[in-house]
């Protein structure tokens, strides 16, 4: 049957549809689109498209597709996909896993066992899941994220209480509640953590946590007014020239990690290293990225191994937010001597921050080899973090950005290095903490098109596996999403308690802003 020219049956459907609802009718909103998409079979139902909801506004899914439906290599298949919520019905099925995954995941108080390594919490908490059976520090505020949507705040004030009872216990907060874990802390997100539960309760939060706050970052910058020429690194702090200091990750022990024994102790007879290795081993999982290219001298084998020697992009980001953090709680606690001290603070790790770690060559932050006076020059998504506290300007975030599109999006999402070194901070793989990242990351620059593919390219490629195999997992092959994560000293973990929190928040952002699973 041949259409004549003239009104036809399409543009009657147009001109009546334009005097409806306003409610989304494809046919009104997108007709390109959607003629594109019907007479190209992206579905073998006619109907599934237009039942298919949009994922952000129909103005902004046709500008980007007039902008690219002519470019080469574009794929329309994949517009659909990333523009449009083409499974609704059967995402609900993971929102419910997820709701009954929270329960799982969840240990209740219990008093101290003196035969067991568990350190006993006073408050219920989340652990990750697998064979990660307590809490972890960094994991947890990634956990709470999606616990904000689904309405659980009182966990979120529960488990913010542990990590205060944690730095009340030890002056820090261990890598996870375990005893052999005492020796180092993890990437240090207490003032983040803060930050959420003060959205959910108000700005008196940052007065209970402030003596928790502050005696973290003494744990931090513990031995920093002892540093000089001689000697140029102490503890976790580091002195870069007459007057800057940044920080390091530096576990206290330089012995094999317990949980990783054999694996330890098999790196170090194969390097030809003294045992300062196992300091390295050790400082690498507090960095939690262990392992990664980011720490090897030759960006490929463990065994040169040197965490110790880089001062860490993401690390001083992160104790800039403390400092930051600290300086709004003496100024809501009317202390203006003690909050300037500590915008002082937090100004000079800004200027430092660019001044160690800024390229402007490559256009892009990385880590710092205070040892060898270079920047590593290790491509890697911790180089987001300024972008993600607003440290950099306007200028270098546009850099940044260009070399995220030409280097890290990837089909699955952003990966984690450009290294493919067989260790599971590398490439492939893609992890749910720096899909967060790197999404409010381009937020803050107001990169909204980039964000909202990270978001759809993650949560899409979430969902797959989790119709594919019913688990959410630690990590993802987002280069490959055929293929599963993989490398590192142990199997695929499924809960999983970072992938559900940054799976429910990228969603309610990007996707569906009015789903909240449950409330207290």
């Amino acid at each position: 049957m041949k259409f004549k020219s003239g009104p036809t049956i399409f543009s009657i459907i147009l001109f009546i549809c334009a005097e409806c609802t306003a409610q989304i009718n494809p046919v009104v909103e997108y007709p390109d689109l959607f003629k594109a998409v019907q007479e190209g079979m992206i579905f073998k139902d006619q109907k599934t498209f237009l039942d298919c909801r949009p994922l952000r506004s129909p103005d902004s899914i046709m500008k980007s597709y007039n902008e690219k439906k002519n470019l080469p290599g574009f794929d329309l298949k994949t517009f659909v996909t990333d523009n449009f919520d083409v499974r609704l019905k059967d995402t609900a099925a993971i929102f419910k896993h997820i709701d009954k995954v929270w329960n799982y995941l969840t240990r209740e108080p219990e008093k101290q066992d003196p035969l067991s390594s568990l350190i006993a919490l006073p408050h219920p908490y989340i652990v990750p899941g697998g064979r990660f059976r307590e809490i972890y520090y960094w994991d947890s505020y990634f956990t709470m994220l999606g616990l904000k949507v689904s309405g659980k705040i009182s966990m979120i004030k529960n488990m913010t209480d542990n990590f205060a009872f944690l730095i009340d216990a030890y002056g820090y907060v261990p890598n996870g509640n375990r005893t052999y874990y005492l020796s180092r802390s993890q990437p240090p997100y207490f003032s983040l953590m803060v930050d959420l539960l003060a959205e959910c309760a108000g700005d008196s939060v940052y007065l209970v946590y402030l003596p928790r706050l502050e005696k973290e970052y003494r744990f931090w910058m513990e031995g920093s007014d002892k540093l000089n020429n001689t000697n140029a690194a102490l503890e976790k702090a580091v002195l870069l020239d007459s007057r800057s200091v940044l920080n390091r990750y530096c576990d206290r022990l330089a012995q094999p990690r317990p949980e990783s024994y054999l694996q330890d102790v098999s790196t170090y007879r194969t390097s030809g290293r003294d045992e300062s290795i196992f300091r390295d081993l050790r400082s690498a999982a507090e960095s939690g990225w262990d392992f990664s290219s980011r720490w090897l001298k030759d960006a490929s084998t463990l065994g040169t191994i040197i965490t110790t020697e880089i001062v860490p992009v993401d690390l001083n980001c992160l104790l800039y937010h403390l400092e930051i953090t600290l300086c709004k709680a003496y100024t809501l606690g009317d202390n203006p001597e003690k909050a300037a001290d500590f915008a002082k603070s937090a100004d000079e790790r800004k200027r430092n921050v660019i001044k160690y770690c800024w390229n402007p060559d490559s256009g892009y932050f990385y880590d710092y080899n205070f040892k060898s006076g270079r920047q590593t020059l290790r491509g890697s998504l911790a180089g987001l973090y300024p972008l993600f506290f607003q440290i950099a300007d306007t200028e270098m975030a546009m850099k940044v950005k260009n070399f995220l599109l030409t280097r890290f999006l990837l089909d699955g999402g952003l990966v984690t290095t450009t290294f493919n070194t067989g260790q599971q901070w590398d490439f492939p793989n893609g992890w749910a903490p720096l899909q967060w990242i790197g999404y409010v990351a381009c937020k803050n620059y107001g990169f909204n098109d980039v964000a909202h593919e990270v978001a759809v390219k993650w949560t899409n490629l979430n969902a797959r596996v989790f119709f594919e195999t019913g688990k959410m997992l630690e990590k993802y092959n987002v280069a490959d999403i055929s293929m599963p994560g993989g490398g590192g000293e142990y199997e695929l973990q499924d809960g999983f308690g970072w992938t559900n929190g940054v799976f429910l928040k990228l969603w309610y952002e990007e996707r569906n802003r009015n789903y909240i699973a449950g409330h207290d």
